[in-house]
């Protein structure tokens, strides 16, 4: 398969990217503030995005500096002849500036040329963005899709030396359909100074604003950090012409959070309840991401986003739901809880693609300790004893059975949140545990965070790291080898599915191929 047979051709993605080079305010407020008879022209401020696509559209995200309709144009061409033109919602400060409207009525598997604008109060209308996204085809076709996650992280933000987090750049070159966010989008609980000395002296440079200068806790500072990130041309240019499926994990609230937490005392949080940050954090992150909660099952995150007769994507929330990281529940820990738990089941079951993504935001077997705590505690599922199902493990168990009794076909999972990239095959002939048939899991990232690794294994699904690639040191910056993204491709005919774990410039650094499932 070449670049060409993905849709967006590279001449398209260079004019597109070309558009988003002016850079973005790096906080511009929405107000309702100006001269009553003279108002400016409204402003695009951190570009746009492109988020769950569907067969017949999807949604277009934007964000205004002053109260402004959203205004959206499609067309088949860049030249914009017979245009659609989609009315979205007026754009205000109570929402940050940001809206959202769904496209719809598109032809199925075609590109789809967009032009944002605004309108103001006034009539006055803002400098037009461009993109490109492909709406889901409805027969078997090629599919090009990439995850990871973990974005300024450790103190890592954008580097002016190096053009910014050019990862993005390096990702839409190789012109994927879809982007699966895993989650830790921002690092609200990691501030950035301007630079960083390096253990071999080596100096970090940050570009800063005020949001990013502190541990974010009210509502303007969780938005500051999204606002930050988008301030980087290279995001802003992958954001236009890649639908993107976003899933949230601990960052986007403080490390390692669950319901009924409190912030450790020596973070010197003056608000350390978790439930408070979280809430502050859940309505910055639907505000700045390109999603609908109402077109989620639970009207917040967790969602199947069907893409043609090959693929359907389960989008997890290990978080929200999760039990306290520091108590082993038995036969009842939630990792899942009931509800996405019965969704999740019922949903592989009663699947029609020959491919069946998982989406989820936590490993399934890496150990992944909460330092946080002054006991023994546990940010995933796996909680190091090797033995039968115990804790939060008992709901992958549960879901990993149920796959194996309803004879559910072409599972794979995808993830982050370690930092470095692997893949692991889990056999029942490894495990602890043996109710369920092998199957894979990939993980990648970092972004541009600090990397670290590997994790431990934990022995009750049997896992074997087949591949891995993580630094010999913790914390190794980005100007290291160790910031990934990995690539799914799935061929129209064969229905053959590719993994690819990539390096930072796009280089494959493990490839696996699976065998579509027998119908």
């Amino acid at each position: 398969m070449t670049g060409s047979d993905f849709g967006i051709s590279r001449r398209t993605l260079l004019r597109t990217s070309a558009l988003g080079l002016v850079a973005a305010p790096a906080l511009a407020a929405c107000s309702n503030d100006g001269p009553a008879l003279v108002r400016r022209r409204p402003n695009l401020t951190h570009g746009v995005a492109v988020g769950d696509p569907r067969t017949d559209g999807a949604l277009i995200w934007a964000r205004s500096d002053q109260p402004a309709k959203l205004i959206v144009e499609t067309a088949a061409t860049e030249s914009f002849t017979d245009a659609k033109r989609f009315t979205g919602p007026l754009l205000t400060p109570d929402a940050d500036g940001t809206g959202r409207v769904r496209v719809n009525g598109l032809p199925a598997g075609q590109q789809v040329h967009y032009r944002v604008t605004l309108e103001g109060e006034d009539g006055a209308t803002s400098e037009p963005i461009t993109g490109v996204f492909r709406t889901v085809p409805t027969g078997a076709a090629d599919i090009k899709l990439q995850w990871s996650g973990d974005v300024v992280g450790q103190g890592y933000g954008i580097n002016p030396e190096l053009g910014g987090m050019k990862i993005f750049s390096a990702m839409a070159a190789r012109d994927p359909h879809l982007f699966i966010h895993s989650g830790d989008s921002i690092y609200a609980d990691v501030p950035l100074r301007e630079s960083v000395t390096l253990p071999d002296g080596r100096i970090w440079r940050n570009i800063v604003s005020e949001a990013k200068s502190a541990v974010a806790q009210t509502l303007e500072q969780f938005r500051g950090n999204y606002a930050y990130n988008l301030t980087d041309q290279n995001y802003r240019r992958f954001n236009s012409a890649v639908a993107q499926v976003v899933q949230w994990d601990d960052h986007e609230t403080v490390n390692n959070w669950y319901h009924g937490g409190l912030v450790a005392e020596t973070k010197g949080y003056t608000e350390r309840s978790m439930d408070t940050l979280a809430t502050r954090s859940w309505q910055a992150f639907h505000e700045w991401m390109p999603l609908e909660p109402n077109e989620a099952v639970d009207g917040r995150l967790y969602r199947k986003i069907s893409y043609g007769p090959l693929l359907d994507i389960f989008v997890l929330d290990m978080r929200t739901y999760k039990d306290t990281n520091d108590i082993d529940n038995g036969p009842n820990g939630r990792i899942f809880g009931p509800e996405q738990t019965k969704w999740l089941i019922e949903g592989l079951r009663d699947a029609k693609a020959t491919w069946k993504i998982i989406a989820n935001d936590l490993p399934l077997g890496l150990v992944v300790k909460d330092g946080e705590q002054q006991v023994t505690a546990y940010e995933g599922p796996a909680n190091g004893d090797n033995g039968a199902p115990s804790g939060r493990e008992t709901e992958i168990a549960q879901v990993l059975s149920a796959i194996k009794a309803n004879k559910v076909g072409g599972v794979v999972w995808l993830t982050a949140d370690v930092h470095y990239t692997a893949a692991h095959h889990y056999a029942p002939e490894r495990a602890a545990f043996t109710d369920f048939d092998e199957f894979w899991e990939f993980v990648s990232g970092p972004l541009n965070a600090g990397a670290f690794g590997p994790n431990p294994l934990d022995g009750t699904f049997g896992p074997e790291a087949v591949f891995v690639h993580a630094p010999t040191i913790q914390n190794a910056s980005p100007l290291d080898s160790y910031q990934h993204f990995g690539e799914v491709l799935i061929d129209g005919k064969s229905r053959e599915l590719t993994v690819n774990l990539c390096d930072a410039t796009g280089s494959v650094l493990f490839s696996q191929r699976l065998a579509p499932p027998i119908r």
